[in-house]
């Protein structure tokens, strides 16, 4: 049985990727043999001065201790002196990698090579529900301006604009960042609109699972890698950089170069038989980085065969 601490920060986008990595070893150990303890950051202190909580002492020694941001980092550390286990931080960590005995970092963030350091592609993501994906659905996400990118409102409409007249049920949800109004621009020929204030949780997660088809505009990164969870096509509207030396831009240009999405739009001739992309296997970032992190701590784990893979 494998015991796991997650310290969380409140962050959703960083709580995503730690409970990513966990589902990755429940996936590759078996649901019933993993047990994962969640721990507030804000209500779980440990101090160098003061002793641990004693609600700590209590819960069943820790074989990984797991957190994902800043506000984590020293209380994976402490944790892992007081109680032992291996600590296992996700992302680039504001502490030095020393401190830490894995690092799973996006190797867009360019880490050093050290022995301690699991490399991903992209942010980790959880697995998407098993739900049957339905070849006329296609779902296109907006994301707006970010420190990586400029947001190109032409560009998006341009795009948009030749995706929603293809023969398929759209779906189109913007973000926090999204500028006013480049939602109510997408309405019309039946296109179903979803302002992120109003969807539930699980809600983006269950949509993308049953699409046929996912667009994403280039600047939301975390949402392509999300979308490849899926087994759908995933396609990118690039958006124009802030800064020559992109890590972002970088990464997404590596997944154009693969293969593993596309920028170009296939034009479709009315009143023709629509054509359905093929699906492909999800990414699953999420087992490969917990089997590295298995075999790097010498734990016998079962070998995973990943979704799509030949057996």
């Amino acid at each position: 049985m494998l015991t796991i601490w997650r310290f969380m920060d409140g962050n959703r986008a960083h709580e995503k990727q730690s409970a990513a990595l966990v589902s990755g070893l429940r996936a590759v150990l078996g649901a019933d043999q993993l047990v994962c303890c969640d721990l507030n950051c804000d209500e779980v202190r440990l101090p160098l001065w003061r002793k641990a909580p004693p609600s700590l002492a209590q819960l069943p020694v820790p074989d990984f201790i797991l957190g994902a941001g800043h506000r984590t980092h020293w209380p994976v550390v402490r944790a892992r002196s007081l109680f032992g286990g291996r600590s296992v931080v996700i992302l680039q960590p504001s502490l030095p990698l020393a401190w830490f005995d894995f690092a799973v970092i996006p190797e867009h963030d360019r880490p050093p090579p050290l022995q301690n350091v699991i490399l991903t592609r992209g942010a980790l993501a959880e697995p998407l529900p098993d739900l049957p994906p339905e070849p006329d659905r296609a779902l296109l996400l907006l994301g707006g301006p970010s420190k990586h990118f400029h947001w190109d409102a032409a560009k998006v409409s341009a795009v948009a604009s030749k995706l929603l007249l293809r023969s398929r049920r759209w779906i189109v949800s913007d973000s926090r960042r999204t500028p006013p109004d480049t939602l109510a621009q997408c309405a019309g020929n039946g296109v179903e609109l979803h302002a992120w204030q109003a969807c539930s949780e699980g809600w983006l997660a269950e949509q993308m699972a049953r699409a046929g088809e996912i667009w994403v505009t280039g600047d939301s990164v975390s949402m392509i890698f999300e979308a490849l969870q899926s087994r759908a096509p995933v396609g990118v509207i690039p958006m124009p950089s802030r800064n020559p030396r992109n890590k972002i831009r970088s990464a997404v240009d590596r997944l154009l170069d693969e293969g593993l999405v596309t920028d170009h739009v296939a034009e479709e001739v009315p009143g023709a038989v629509p054509h359905y992309p093929e699906p492909r296997a999800p990414l699953a970032q999420e087992v490969l980085c917990a089997q590295a992190l298995l075999r790097r701590s010498g734990w016998a784990a079962p070998q995973v065969a990943l979704p799509g893979a030949a057996q």
